[in-house]
């Protein structure tokens, strides 16, 4: 699908695209409707900072590049189908953090002591420092700093109605629900089917938490958000 530039704050009704119509997703936008002005801001503020982030932290982006190529075989970069506002769909990057093909070797979900994790993903992936590429993601208008975690294809092909309300809006690197489950390997290891028991018992309860964050958009909550982010980061796992 062609990028839009315009995608990024909110189309008018009549241009979402039909799988999205259905009355749950109309409540959610109306909320999203009466707040442009706080959307506009929430982009300009996602592409200030997104650049300086990546101007500032680039020795560290190198650093990180070397250790992971000297460590294993495979690109530096992790890419992956996402899907983000309005369905479309787009590379996420991180840090590869496991062996190369981990997709093609096992779930889509990394559990808790994955044997795919290599030794230098191991370690990156404590000092949760892998999603820091995502900031290239922010910048070109695939994601934003807070908004509901982008799902591959063959999750948000088992959306409801209302869930599909989160699509209003661009993915984002961290969310309230991503603080509560940030540690869902955990509750995923020891099931059979780790992929059906995710779609069917942790995403709806994610899903809750992503619908409350549209229903309470502000700028204000979305900066709380981030510094509750930084606050799980650091607390020891």
């Amino acid at each position: 699908m062609r990028r839009q530039r315009n995608n990024t704050v909110l189309r008018q009704w009549e241009d979402i695209p039909e799988f999205m119509k259905n009355e749950k997703v109309k409540e959610y936008y109306d909320i999203l409707n009466k707040r442009r002005f706080q959307l506009k801001v929430k982009r300009i503020f996602d592409v200030i900072m997104s650049f300086v982030l990546i101007l500032l932290l680039s020795p560290v982006f190198l650093g990180i590049a070397i250790w992971i190529r000297l460590d294993s075989s495979g690109p530096v970069f992790y890419k992956q189908e996402r899907v983000t506002q309005y369905g479309r769909k787009f590379q996420i990057f991180k840090f590869r953090t496991m062996v190369d093909n981990a997709d093609q070797r096992g779930t889509l979900i990394t559990l808790k002591n994955d044997t795919r994790i290599t030794k230098a993903g191991e370690k990156i992936r404590k000092l949760r420092i892998d999603e820091i590429p995502q900031l290239f993601n922010i910048f070109i208008g695939d994601m934003s700093f807070v908004g509901t975690r982008p799902e591959v294809g063959k999750y948000v092909a088992t959306y409801t109605d209302e869930m599909k309300a989160t699509l209003l809006l661009l993915a984002g690197v961290t969310s309230e629900a991503s603080i509560k489950y940030k540690d869902e390997n955990a509750l995923l290891q020891n099931t059979e089917n780790a992929d059906e028991v995710y779609i069917r018992e942790v995403l709806p309860r994610k899903m809750k938490w992503n619908l409350k964050a549209i229903e309470e958009f502000g700028i204000f909550r979305e900066i709380c958000i981030m510094i509750k982010t930084v606050l799980a980061v650091g607390a020891p796992k």
